[in-house]
Parts: structure tokens; sequence; C-alpha cells
């Protein structure tokens, strides 16, 4: 999980080296993320703080094909475009929280 506003800012780095590095004959992926994994259950559980809200849920077996982590590792975006995460996972869904309390209706024109 990342916070969108890192995220945003990370695409502006990666813009920001497309101006200045000779890429035109090289590909780059460049993973952008926290660099650390967070469980369902870490959610909920900052969910819950963010709205003051206790959540149901319910622990179960993983199902098959689940995969037991994953998460990207953002070392490249730091040493190639000076870009690391901020946020932390109480922030993201604060933020997240936050702006659909405010905004039921999701975007509305």
């Amino acid at each position: 999980y990342i916070h969108v506003v890192d995220l945003a800012l990370g695409h502006l780095k990666a813009l920001e080296a497309l101006a200045r590095l000779d890429l035109q004959k090289e590909c780059l992926t460049v993973n952008l993320g926290t660099g650390k994994g967070y469980s369902v259950l870490e959610i909920v559980r900052e969910f819950e703080a963010a709205s003051g809200k206790p959540i149901p849920y319910k622990v179960a077996p993983r199902r098959s094909g689940d995969i037991a982590s994953c998460y990207a590792d953002p070392h490249q975006a730091f040493t190639l475009l000076g870009w690391r995460a901020e946020r932390g996972l109480s922030e993201m869904c604060a933020d997240a929280w936050r702006w659909q309390r405010d905004n039921p209706q999701g975007y509305v024109v």
C-alpha cells in the first residue's frame, strides 16, 4: 500500500528524471512503495482507529493461491529519483477514511 500523495510525488520525480536522463535506449521499471508489507488485520485496525468505529471481521485460513506477502522494493526509486514514501499506514487509512466520510458519493461533478 502507498499513500496517494506519495504516489503522485513519485510520479513527479519520475517525470523530472525523464527530462534529465537519456533513456531513449532503455526502459526502466521503478517501484513506488513503502518497502513494507501490511496484513489485512493491520489495515482493519488502522481503519478502526481512523473511523473510531469497530469493523467486524473473521479470521479464516489462507485461500489456495494466496501469497504470504507482497510489497514494492523502493530502493531503485530512491537511488534514481531521490524519492521515498513519507506516509505510513495510519496516515494512509486516516486520509482515505476522511476523504470517504467527506465525499460519500465519491467524485461527483
